[in-house]
């Protein structure tokens, strides 16, 4: 996903939602440009091993998929999320072993594949096989993706920085 810039100034909701979303999304890939494999899975927090660039993609990605495949489209799941009913709460950050590129990939991938879910839902429609008192907008899961996502490349900001130096929110020379 390649940097995009702010959503219109007066533009309307769904475009300034899906537009806020997607600039924090680029920011993602852009956070993670130039760091070879072993900074990408380097472990700078002791408190917090799992928080690696690669660590916080791998979870991004599955977050995406939660809300808007599993939440807003109603897709069961049927096994393919590494999380079990006895496994460990972040199972999705257990990448040590995977490319930072790879999962990069998989995660735009899954960004664009939300964008399309969305795309001709109403604001208002509900995420589907929770009762109507617990279910979620998809105008709330975009405000929470928004929040979830900035929050993330806040962390990748400061890993980063920690790892090489690199901060801000341009591409690294």
């Amino acid at each position: 996903m390649t940097q995009v810039q702010r959503p219109p100034l007066t533009a309307d909701e769904r475009t300034q939602l899906i537009g806020w979303l997607d600039l924090q999304r680029s920011f993602v890939r852009m956070k993670c440009t130039g760091l070879s494999e072993e900074d990408a899975h380097r472990k700078v927090l002791p408190s917090s091993p799992l928080m690696t660039p690669a660590g916080l993609v791998a979870h991004l990605r599955w977050v995406e998929y939660t809300w808007f495949q599993m939440g807003i489209a109603g897709v069961p799941d049927t096994g393919q999320t590494p999380w079990t009913e006895d496994g460990h709460v972040d199972a999705e950050m257990f990448v040590d072993d995977v490319p930072i590129a790879q999962l990069l990939d998989e995660y735009d991938e899954e960004c664009r594949r939300s964008n399309a879910t969305i795309a001709d839902l109403s604001l208002d429609v509900v995420e589907r096989g929770r009762p109507a008192e617990e279910a979620a907008s998809l105008r709330f899961a975009l405000c929470h993706m928004i929040e979830e996502t900035a929050r993330h490349v806040g962390h990748l900001d400061i890993i980063r920085e920690l790892i090489d130096g690199v901060k801000g929110y341009t591409e690294p020379e």
